[in-house]
């Protein structure tokens, strides 16, 4: 690799394990969206962003670096508190997520589209005026924190945000000091903000003002936490830190409540006529004026007043529309006094113009006709007016989702590099030492018989001899095990990429879905995990558009609204079983008939001989789909025959279950790695296979006699049960030998048990299976090849493609 390509793949590879913590990040907000984001979880896709963009910038990829600074800008506001974490920010980050992984996915191949390059430019300038700001606030909550002035001075703005916040929420607030020796003071901090933090955020960490003594450091962390004393005492036991209180004031009312609340004082007090401005002069004076003013004599009110005979103070009317007029108003400004923890009130500017508009009895705004209500105008941000703008938003296709056409599907990494633990690699480093001094044992035993020359072995040299080969043999497994273990990877890595993906896709078909995932932590083979990122992600697809029902209709038969759709590893010895499933209206057999039926897929005399499970298995021919209308998701010719075949290509099999009205569930069964693998040797015709041995159950000895006939097929009864029986000879086509006795391996995959004659067992052998290139590559029942230790070459079986053929043997005679 020439140090450019080098250097670049460096890039792809660090990119994108960034892109994948960024992506996990975004996940979990957007799976809790409406709640409060984590602090701790914006500041990390915050520094995902800077990441990226510093990278780029070092490896001269301009386009992701700007993407990526726009991308920092817009986070940078969201944890300064500048800016709302609404679905507009949280579906273009998403969205931004989205266009990384198109660049990175172009600058891997070396290209540079222009359509990319322009959605690129429109991104980042959406980026720049995107969001609103949150509401203005009448105090500043950092007020009330009794503080010293020199410890806030030092707070970067973050901490003062997030410190603000603490107090408008009511989290109470603490000190924590601790004193640590200069010797090891930072392992000690660490441990105490690893206790800290699952108990409360840890807002700052600064040097305490008291010294920790001669040889010692001491800190300050300000700390926010909603547990008890006691449980927070009890998190710290057995470290240093001493705790003490932050006092927070209480919060005095605020200008708007003390507004309404003196407008409502003045609608029921018999003093004010509400039919002239200066009494909403009047009102308007305690939101401006000093709380020592706010006792002041109103102006306006004692010319005003006309006593009625009973005393009571009478509204004069000039007229009998001016009259309905100021009684609309008075009703809705009482309105507004009486409901102020609604949170939306006028402006002072905006009730005075409207006063005087009342005043001359005119509609509001200059329009003419019935104009909008006084209600309706009071309203202000979340009133008719956003209403009507949501609903008109809603219709337009969300950004994310109509960027998502125009993104490469595929889920698969761009790089093949693994994280292996340096613990790891210095266990094979020391491995590899002893296997060099086994080397030179042997070296040395190799001489010695060159310099004897013809004259026999002694018997210790023998002995010798064996020694040193069992010591390799040891070293060697061990050293094969290390290996294996680097390449495994969780197949958490997929389910992650998938969660995105369902979520995203969920929106565009219209329905409600809970995905859930379960044993992201089983490994597999790393080049298995990218191979199975498609299938996966096709049957996915296939769930949530033709086996989940729409919302109405799940609750028409008697089910929940949301659907689930369930996504499971487990490993089963030497296999890993992944199952999708969903709770959908599942399979109609009788559909699936029909449909293979129609296109010639089966013949009607192989129809009448199916039973149910082998009509759900045809969704696996090539051409087959049940689906009506072809749409973003599925119904486009790509069936489950390529899931079925890239499954094979893997030595996996799938395996199907669905019923209808309960749903459907398809069970992949892969092995855990195809690098090294054991395998028995047999022989069938003079000819030597190879056997997986993660696939081999038993192996039983059968005499011919014992072998029967059911409906034109060969079977075994063993204990009880009717076994399929295959001859690898008539499999292959090679000629028979006449045997008194056959060698039955009995293999399975999944639910699904076979039967294969041999004439031959060879024994045991570690493998490392190459595949076959050429014309051979599409044999069935052959997966690659590989050497015996005799410099053989011999082919190696591939089991679950004869597990197929040999339990269809029976259709393709029909």
């Amino acid at each position: 690799m020439s140090p450019p390509s080098k250097a670049l793949a460096e890039f792809v590879a660090e990119a994108t394990e960034i892109l994948e913590s960024l992506g996990k990040d975004l996940l979990v907000l957007d799976e809790r969206r409406g709640q409060e984001a984590d602090p701790e979880r914006v500041n990390g896709i915050f520094r995902a962003a800077h990441s990226l963009k510093g990278l780029a910038g070092l490896f001269g990829q301009e386009r992701i670096s700007r993407l990526a600074h726009g991308t920092e800008d817009l986070l940078d506001r969201l944890r300064l508190g500048k800016l709302l974490l609404d679905d507009a920010v949280l579906d273009t980050l998403i969205e931004a997520l989205d266009a990384f992984q198109a660049l990175l996915a172009e600058t891997a191949r070396g290209s540079e589209t222009e359509v990319l390059t322009q959605r690129v430019n429109g991104m980042a300038e959406r980026l720049a005026r995107l969001g609103e700001p949150p509401p203005a606030q009448d105090e500043d909550p950092l007020e009330r924190l009794e503080l010293e002035a020199q410890v806030r001075s030092v707070f970067t703005e973050y901490e003062e945000h997030r410190l603000r916040e603490n107090v408008r929420r009511g989290v109470a607030l603490w000190r924590v000091r601790a004193a640590f020796d200069l010797s090891d003071f930072d392992k000690g901090l660490a441990d105490l903000n690893t206790r800290l933090k699952p108990m409360g955020e840890v807002i700052s960490t600064l040097p305490s003002a008291r010294p920790g003594g001669a040889h010692g450091i001491a800190f300050d962390l300000i700390f926010g936490t909603q547990v008890t004393p006691t449980e927070l005492e009890a998190g710290l036991k057995g470290t240093p830190a001493e705790l003490s209180p932050l006092t927070v004031r209480p919060p005095e009312p605020s200008a708007s409540v003390r507004s309404a609340e003196a407008l409502h004082r003045a609608v029921e007090s018999p003093a004010i006529v509400l039919g002239t401005p200066p009494s909403v002069e009047a009102v308007a004076a305690p939101a401006s004026a000093p709380p020592a003013k706010r006792g002041g004599k109103k102006r306006g009110t004692r010319a005003a007043v006309a006593a009625s005979p009973g005393g009571q103070p009478q509204l004069p009317l000039e007229d009998p529309m001016a009259g309905a007029t100021r009684t609309s108003a008075v009703k809705a400004l009482e309105d507004l006094a009486l409901s102020p923890a609604s949170g939306h009130f006028p402006s002072m500017e905006g009730m005075r113009s409207r006063a005087a508009g009342l005043e001359e009895g005119v509609p509001a705004s200059g329009s003419s006709g019935a104009g909008p209500s006084l209600v309706t105008y009071l309203q202000g941000p979340g009133g008719r007016a956003s209403v009507r703008k949501a609903e008109a938003s809603v219709k337009q296709p969300p950004a994310a989702v109509a960027a998502a056409a125009t993104v490469e599907t595929s889920l698969r990494s761009l790089t093949q590099t693994v994280r292996v633990d340096i613990g790891k690699l210095d266990g094979l480093i020391n491995m590899v030492g002893e296997l060099l001094l086994i080397k030179a044992n042997l070296q040395r035993l190799a001489e010695s018989a060159r310099q004897d020359g013809v004259v026999p072995l002694s018997k210790l040299f023998g002995q010798e001899l064996a020694r040193e080969t069992r010591g390799l043999e040891r070293k060697l497994e061990a050293l094969q095990e290390g290996l294996l273990e680097a390449r495994m990877v969780p197949v958490g890595q997929v389910f992650d990429k998938l969660a995105r993906l369902v979520r995203r896709i969920t929106r565009d078909a219209g329905k409600e879905i809970d995905f859930v995932i379960g044993g992201g932590e089983v490994e597999l083979d790393k080049l298995i995990v990218e191979e199975l990122s498609d299938p996966l992600m096709h049957l996915i697809r296939n769930a949530i558009d033709h086996g989940v029902e729409a919302p109405d209709a799940r609750l028409a038969s008697g089910k929940s609204r949301r659907a689930v759709v369930a996504l499971r590893a487990e490993q089963k010895g030497n296999h890993v079983v992944i199952e999708v499933r969903d709770d959908g209206a599942g399979i109609d057999e009788l559909r699936v008939r029909e449909v293979a039926l129609s296109r010639g897929l089966i013949t009607f005399a192989q129809a009448e001989e199916m039973g149910r499970r082998e009509l759900l298995n045809l969704i696996f021919l090539p051409g087959f789909s049940t689906a009506r209308s072809v749409s973003e998701l599925s119904g486009r010719g790509v069936g489950l025959d390529v899931v079925k075949n890239n499954l094979g290509n893997l030595s996996g099999i799938i395996d199907v279950w669905s019923e209808r009205g309960k749903g459907t569930a398809f069970h992949l069964t892969l092995p855990v790695t195809l690098a090294i693998i054991r395998a028995l040797v047999v022989g069938v015709s003079a000819r030597t296979y190879a056997v997986p041995l993660n696939s081999v159950l038993e192996i039983l000895s059968v005499q011919p006699r014992e072998i029967r006939t059911v409906e034109r097929r060969e079977v075994l009864d063993v204990r009880g049960q009717t076994l399929p029986f295959v001859r690898l000879s008539r499999l292959f086509g090679l000629p028979e030998r006449p045997v008194n006795r056959y060698f039955v391996v009995v293999v399975g995959l999944a639910q699904e048990r076979l039967g294969i004659a041999v004439d031959e067992l060879h024994g045991q052998q570690d493998i490392v299976t190459k595949p076959l290139g050429g014309r051979l590559q599409s044999v069935r029942g052959i997966s690659g090849a590989t050497d015996l230790g005799n410099r053989t070459p011999v082919l190696v079986l591939d089991v679950a493609a004869l597990l197929e053929d040999g339990l269809s043997l029976e259709r393709r005679r029909a």
